[in-house]
């Protein structure tokens, strides 16, 4: 079977329905914060980050006080979190970056994000949708399993399945369906022992 224009509109409405409520589950007050936590987020849960961050972000809230913190400081802390001691060093070297050469701010352009230490298109892809409002798909394990798995693409690889559901899905959709497809990994499209039973996909799905 191949996926029609009709599919991708009912999948949409199911999305909607299903997740109208669905966010980025980090938390954080400023685009600097987000870019951390997401930074922070490679190999390792939302939950776990949001533990650490709120001791990191209440010392170290901006780039400013950041960049003047040392590697055993912010090691000491993030020390929890999967590889922290590279993401120490890679926040760390961020933080020193957007004061030197940004006046402490984010830049909102991918070219510049992705150029910052541990910083790979996928980050690059959440602090614009997220924090900028800029239509991006960041594609996660979650988001490659399941658009892959119900059909709306069929790509090997993370890059080409962002750019293939940036075809098949409507521009100013692509937020919402970010996230919706994200909550929808973890709540039901599971990587072991789908809930296909629960599934509000279960009629599209290939």
């Amino acid at each position: 079977m191949r996926w029609t224009k009709k599919d991708t509109q009912l999948l949409l409405q199911i999305m909607e329905k299903t997740y109208p409520s669905a966010e980025c589950a980090l938390e954080f007050q400023s685009l600097f914060q987000l870019l951390i936590a997401v930074t922070l987020s490679a190999q390792t849960t939302d939950k776990q980050v949001n533990v650490v961050t709120r001791e990191l972000f209440a010392r170290y809230p901006d780039a400013s006080s950041m960049a003047r913190a040392t590697e055993e400081e912010i090691s000491g802390i993030i020390k929890r979190l999967g590889l922290y001691k590279t993401k120490a060093k890679n926040i760390l070297q961020i933080a020193r970056i957007l004061e030197q050469e940004y006046e402490g701010q984010v830049p909102q352009d991918r070219e510049s994000l992705v150029k910052l230490p541990g910083v790979g298109r996928k980050t690059a892809n959440v602090v614009l949708s997220v924090g900028c409002g800029i239509p991006a798909i960041a594609v996660d394990t979650h988001v490659f399993r399941v658009a892959n798995r119900i059909g709306v693409v069929d790509e090997p690889d993370v890059l080409k399945t962002e750019k293939a559901l940036m075809k098949r899905l409507p521009e100013e959709t692509w937020i919402m369906m970010h996230h919706a497809l994200i909550w929808h990994g973890r709540l039901v499209c599971k990587a072991r022992n789908p809930l296909c039973g629960q599934c509000p996909l279960r009629g599209l799905c290939f």
